[in-house]
């Protein structure tokens, strides 16, 4: 996810990001180039330790410092902050692999401080019936070797059914195979 193509998603759904912010799926740190300057403290969650290894250089020439969160499990069960305590949640290719995403959702909504907003870019489940079904019939084995990544989320639907009212969204198709590129580019607030 390092390639020149996924640059423009990210500045698109890193835009208006500031004050306290918390990154589901941090990884080896992609974003942080792309976060503005407006962005305070950003507190990192990824349940692989290995990223943050990956992440020094990048680490080391972000201009905000950066806290991450011990996180044990994907289920999104429990994010180890206080209910209200950051200003915006910013999630990029990570809804795909989390085994329960409404609840991570609703957990994010909980930590988020009135107001606050959820942005997000993910792949998922295509319009295109035709596309649908082939996502539909690959991801099973899909799944097995790719850290448990879905192809076929309805992004849009899971963050609605968490309690997110959608403010903007946007589905475009990346470059690449139809059936993993398909993209939910969105931002969200929490209806409470």
């Amino acid at each position: 996810m390092a390639g020149d193509e996924f640059g423009p998603h990210r500045r698109d759904c890193l835009k208006g990001v500031s004050g306290d912010v918390l990154e589901i799926g941090f990884g080896s740190g992609l974003n942080l180039p792309y976060y503005p300057s407006e962005v305070k403290k950003l507190y990192a969650l990824d349940p692989a330790k290995l990223g943050r290894k990956l992440a020094a250089g990048r680490l080391a020439d972000c201009p905000f410092p950066v806290e991450f969160v011990e996180f044990l499990d994907l289920q999104g069960e429990s994010i180890p902050l206080a209910a209200d305590s950051v200003d915006a949640a910013v999630c990029t290719w990570t809804l795909c692999t989390i085994p329960e995403p409404g609840q991570a959702l609703r957990e994010i909504g909980r930590v988020l401080k009135p107001g606050g907003r959820f942005h997000f870019v993910e792949h998922g489940r295509s319009r295109d019936p035709g596309v649908a079904r082939w996502q539909d019939r690959l991801t099973p084995f899909h799944r097995m070797y790719s850290g448990g990544c879905h192809l076929n989320r309805e992004i849009d639907v899971i963050v609605l059914e968490a309690g997110f009212e959608l403010e903007r969204m946007e589905n475009v198709y990346m470059e690449g195979p139809r059936i993993g590129s398909y993209l939910y580019k969105g931002l969200a607030v929490s209806r409470g």
